[in-house]
This record gives C-alpha cells, structure tokens and sequence, in this order.
C-alpha cells in the first residue's frame, strides 16, 4: 500500500507547485483582483484540484508572497545598515519599486501587510523603515515634516502608475519616484506640507488601490 500511494504524493505535489507557479504568474499579472478560477485556468488544473491545496484565495496568496515580502524586509535591513541614511532610504524607495512594478501581485500584497495573513512581514518591515527615516531626519537629509505614513502612499501612488503605464512606457514611473524623492530631501526654502496622512487615512487609500481578498475569493 505505501508503495501505490507514492505517486500520488509525487503528483499531489507536483500539482500544488504548477499552482504556486501559475498563481505567481497570474497575480504579477492581475494583482489580488485575479482568482481561484483564473489560477486553475492558466496551470492547466481543475478548479478543484485549487481547492483541494488551497481550501482560500487568502491561503494561495500566502503561499506565493510570503517569500518576496521577505524579500522586501530584507531589502530594508542592508538599507538602515547603509551608511548614508539618505542612501538608504532613497536606495530602498527605488529597489522595491522595481519589485513592485513588474509585479502586480507583489504590490498589492505589499499595500496590505497589516491584514492578517501578512502581519509577520509587516511587523519586521514596518519598525526598519520608521528606524530608517528616524536616521534620516537626524542626519538633516530628509524633510523633517516627511513622516512613516507617507512612505505606503508614495507607493501607492508610483506603483499604480508603473502598472497601468507598462503597456505604453514602461520605466515612466521612475521619471515620477525621482520627482517625489527629490521632494522629500530636506533643504532651505521648502515650504511646509501640513498635517501628515492618519493612520486612517492610510488605510482608507490602501483599500482604494488593492482589491480586499474577501470580496473575490473565488
């Protein structure tokens, strides 16, 4: 009996990494807006055999980025080991970036680490990059009315344009993140921003620019 079962064990996962590969080819694509189905579609599988390997499109999504939001938090600890804070911070912005705009998926799971599925990435990355712009502020680089809470929205914002501008120019968002970077070096004669983003404020946004997993789970 334990010699007939074998195979299947091979194939089961052989299967679930065909679905792990089409779903990261899927959601670099399409973002969290892509389901279940579509997966199913592009791996060649059964939307059944889906299930059976991942009963959620939250337990799918998981599976795929969990390594590339380390990826991310990695980024972040050689950039607050960098020398120049303002090295780092502007090295980081421009690095993941880049990670997040050939990957819808990735940038939108990158907008919603504080969801429970991708709390742990968040709670490593959030506490480098406030340490970073801590640095930074102390080091007299960066504006000192730039806060955290900026930081998810400038994201936001490059990396919805590096996503609905590939098709047509890819690379146009990088013109942008250098405006707002240079935006954010502190020198004489910068005028005052006003109050930063709340924390609600943030969220709210970040619920505009990525689809809830909850509402197209399917």
């Amino acid at each position: 009996m334990t010699t007939e079962a074998r195979p299947l064990r091979r194939d089961a996962q052989r299967n679930r990494e065909r679905i792990i590969e089409a779903a990261r080819e899927v959601f670099a694509g399409r973002g969290f807006a892509a389901t279940l189905d579509d997966v199913a579609h592009h791996a060649g599988v059964g939307v059944g055999t889906v299930y059976r390997r991942f009963p959620t499109k939250e337990a799918l999504v998981e599976a795929v980025f969990t390594d590339r939001l380390e990826d991310l938090v990695t980024l972040a600890e050689e950039a607050l080991a960098a020398p120049s804070a303002w090295d780092g911070l502007t090295d980081f912005l421009r690095r993941s970036a880049r990670m997040h705009a050939t990957d819808r998926g990735l940038r939108d799971a990158a907008l919603s680490m504080d969801e429970t599925h991708f709390a742990r990435a968040g709670e490593q990355i959030v506490p480098l990059l406030e340490q970073l712009m801590a640095r930074a502020h102390e080091e007299g680089s960066l504006r000192p009315d730039a806060g955290f809470r900026d930081f998810p929205i400038i994201m936001a914002m490059v990396t919805e344009l590096a996503q609905n501008s590939a098709g047509c120019r890819s690379g146009l968002y990088e013109r942008y993140l250098e405006l707002m970077i240079d935006g954010l070096r502190a020198r004489p004669g910068n005028g005052e921003l006003g109050d930063g983003p709340s924390e609600a404020d943030v969220q709210a946004v970040m619920r505009e620019c990525v689809p809830p997993l909850e509402s197209r789970r399917r």
